[in-house]
C-alpha cells in the first residue's frame, strides 16, 4: 500500500508540473508565427498568430502580425480589421504598415493617405510606403503632394521603372512635359520592354511638338504589343502632325531639381512581410488546432519533473521516520 501511495503521489505531482512547463504561450506562438511568415508559408503562420490571440487575444504583435499576413493573403478587410485592433492598444510600424496597405488596397485612397503619413513619419526609409502614398495622391487629385512623395521613393528606389513612369504621368497632369520626359527617359534607361512606358514617353514628346521621337516611342511600343490600342491611335495622330521639330536620339536623363539630395536616415526598421530574419525554427506542417496545444516531453523536462518527485517522496519518508 505504501508503495502504490508513493506511486499515486508521483502521478499527481507529474501530471501538475509537466503541462506548466510545456504549454505553449503567445510569445511562442508569435514566434513561430514570424518564423512561417519569414518563410512565405502564410497560411501556417495565420494559423499560429491565431494560436497566440487564443492564450492573449489583446496580444498586439501577433494582431499585427496577422494583419500582415492577412494583407499578403489579398484578406484586405479582414488584415485591416486585424491591423485596427492592434494599433489600439499600441502603436507599431508593422501594424500602421498592414493598416495602410489595406486601404491601400481596398481603394480608400483619402484613408491611406492618413495611413502612410502617419507610417512615413516614423518611418522614413520604406519606398514602397512613399510609393502608395503618391499613388494615392493621384487619385485624390493631388499632383504636387504626389510628386514629392515620388521624389521620395525615387531617392530611395531609384531602380524602379514603373515608379518613374508613375512620376512622369504625374508631370504629364501638370503640363510639365519637360520633366515628364526626363522621368520617362530614367525609366527606359531601367527597361526597353515595357510598351506602356514607351506609349507614355511617345506622348510627352508629342506634347512637346517632337513628332518623330514621339513616333520612334508608339513604333517601339508596338513592337513590343502589336495589339496596343492606345499606341496605335497615339502612332496615326503624331504621323498625321507636321515634323517641326526632332531630336536625334535619346535625351539622357538628368537629375531633376526635386530629387532628393541627401541620404534618409531612420532610427527605425519596417518588418515588411515576409519578414526576412528568422527567430526560431519552423516545424514541420502538420495540421494545428487553433487551441494551446503542448509539445512532446523532452527528456531534459522529465529527468526535472522526476527529480522534484524523488524530493517530495523523500521529505516524506524522513516526516515519517521522525
Amino acid at each position: 500500500m505504501k508503495m502504490r501511495a508513493k506511486a499515486e503521489i508521483l502521478l499527481v505531482i507529474v501530471f501538475i508540473i509537466i503541462p506548466a512547463v510545456l504549454a505553449e504561450d503567445q510569445f511562442e506562438w508569435y514566434a513561430k508565427g514570424q518564423n512561417a511568415a519569414n518563410a512565405g508559408d502564410y497560411v501556417d503562420a495565420l494559423t499560429y498568430y491565431n494560436n497566440a490571440l487564443s492564450v492573449d487575444p489583446s496580444y498586439a504583435p501577433a494582431l499585427a502580425g496577422k494583419a500582415a499576413t492577412l494583407n499578403q493573403l489579398g484578406q484586405y478587410q479582414e488584415a485591416l480589421d486585424s491591423a485596427d485592433q492592434a494599433l489600439s492598444s499600441q502603436f507599431s510600424t508593422t501594424a500602421q504598415n498592414a493598416q495602410a496597405y489595406a486601404l491601400f488596397k481596398l481603394g480608400r485612397y483619402t484613408d491611406a493617405i492618413a495611413a502612410y503619413v502617419n507610417l512615413t513619419a516614423v518611418q522614413t526609409n520604406y519606398a514602397d510606403a512613399y510609393c502608395n502614398l503618391a499613388y494615392s495622391y493621384v487619385q485624390e487629385g493631388m499632383p504636387d503632394q504626389a510628386l514629392s512623395a515620388y521624389a521620395q521613393c525615387t531617392n530611395l528606389d531609384p531602380n524602379n521603372p514603373d515608379t518613374w513612369n508613375q512620376m512622369g504621368l504625374a508631370f504629364m497632369s501638370e503640363n510639365k512635359y519637360n520633366d515628364a520626359l526626363v522621368a520617362f527617359n530614367h525609366a527606359t534607361l531601367l527597361t526597353i520592354t515595357n510598351a506602356e512606358i514607351w506609349n507614355d514617353k511617345g506622348e510627352a514628346f508629342a506634347a512637346l511638338g517632337q513628332y518623330q521621337n514621339a513616333i520612334d516611342c508608339f513604333n517601339k511600343a508596338l513592337s513590343l504589343n502589336p495589339l496596343y490600342t492606345e499606341a496605335q491611335q497615339n502612332l496615326k495622330a503624331a504621323a498625321a502632325q507636321p515634323q517641326v521639330f526632332q531630336i536625334t536620339g535619346s535625351p539622357t536623363p538628368t537629375e531633376l531639381p526635386w530629387v532628393l539630395k541627401t541620404p534618409v536616415t531612420t532610427t527605425a526598421t519596417l518588418p515588411a512581410p515576409p519578414q526576412t530574419t528568422a527567430v526560431t525554427t519552423l516545424p514541420p506542417k502538420t495540421p494545428i488546432s487553433q487551441q494551446t496545444t503542448y509539445t512532446p516531453l523532452s527528456p531534459f523536462d522529465a529527468v526535472a519533473a522526476l527529480v522534484v518527485a524523488g524530493f517530495v517522496m523523500a521529505g516524506m519518508n524522513c516526516g515519517r521516520k521522525h
